[in-house]
């Protein structure tokens, strides 16, 4: 269900009228819209509806750094704490209401969804509030038929959660759909996390020999595109495979590799398996 659908069956449930939950937040024709889905609530929009109804966003189902604001310095701060990972920070910052103020356009919507998603899986221990904010960000998209590379972000993110909660129906079916006819995608450097995390998944599932497949498909996919973001990372999980399997020579030389890329272009590397 959509983001407008599913506002408007929890205010009929509640027997409130449009007018009555419009009063003081928004006009009620703009109201109308967002439950049509004609319209994306920016976050400072949807947080004050989800309060005046009484719900948390839980309720809802469903490389380049995105905009989320039209003011660049809201943009640069974000930019800057994702790059020094600063997610504690980065977090408290996008809960500030003078941020979610900023946030205009249904992309820059998706943009704010996302990166509270990413800050909350890097600092709460309770997932469910990064779930339910990549579901959001998920179904703020705009995009009609291909999906874009935020999109695909949103979808590969809920699937590490849903690996993490061992949910792996659900985990294979999110990877599968962030995935999705990415040959005809327009490439970002971006994209390139979807074939690592995609592999990172699977070793999660403890599948090694499919988690081997896909990272050489990650590091094909970077290589065909002439592109050295996430290289670092591939051959530190092949290090990880191959130490588990007891493969001293092959874990050897990923690592070898591995801290030649990163002392190259300075990637942060993942260790945590």
């Amino acid at each position: 269900m959509k983001l407008g659908s599913t506002l408007k069956k929890i205010r009929k449930q509640q027997h409130l009228s449009q007018k009555e939950v419009s009063e003081g937040i928004c006009a009620q024709s703009m109201l109308s819209a967002v439950e049509n889905d004609q319209y994306v609530p920016n976050a400072a929009l949807l947080i004050k509806l989800c309060k005046r109804l009484s719900i948390s966003l839980d309720r809802f189902s469903l490389a380049d750094n995105f905009d989320i604001s039209s003011a660049a310095k809201f943009n640069q701060t974000v930019e800057t704490l994702c790059n020094q990972h600063e997610y504690l920070k980065l977090k408290t910052f996008l809960l500030d209401p003078s941020t979610a103020n900023q946030v205009e356009t249904a992309a820059q919507t998706q943009a704010y969804y996302y990166y509270l998603g990413v800050a909350q899986f890097q600092t709460d221990q309770n997932l469910d509030a990064a779930q339910a904010n990549f579901r959001l960000s998920i179904s703020s998209a705009e995009e009609k038929g291909r999906l874009s590379t935020l999109t695909r972000l949103g979808l590969i993110s809920l699937a590490v959660i849903k690996a993490k909660y061992r949910q792996q129906v659900s985990t294979d079916k999110l990877v599968k759909q962030s995935l999705d006819a990415i040959e005809t995608a327009n490439y970002e450097e971006n994209l390139n996390i979807l074939f690592y995390l995609s592999a990172l998944i699977a070793y999660e599932f403890q599948k090694n020999t499919l988690a081997l497949s896909r990272v050489n498909q990650a590091i094909d996919f970077i290589t065909q595109h002439n592109s050295h973001y996430m290289l670092a990372n591939c051959y530190r999980l092949i290090a990880q495979i191959a130490a588990d399997a007891g493969d001293r020579e092959r874990q050897l030389e990923a690592t070898q590799r591995q801290k030649f890329l990163t002392e190259l272009f300075h990637e942060h590397v993942n260790n945590q398996f």
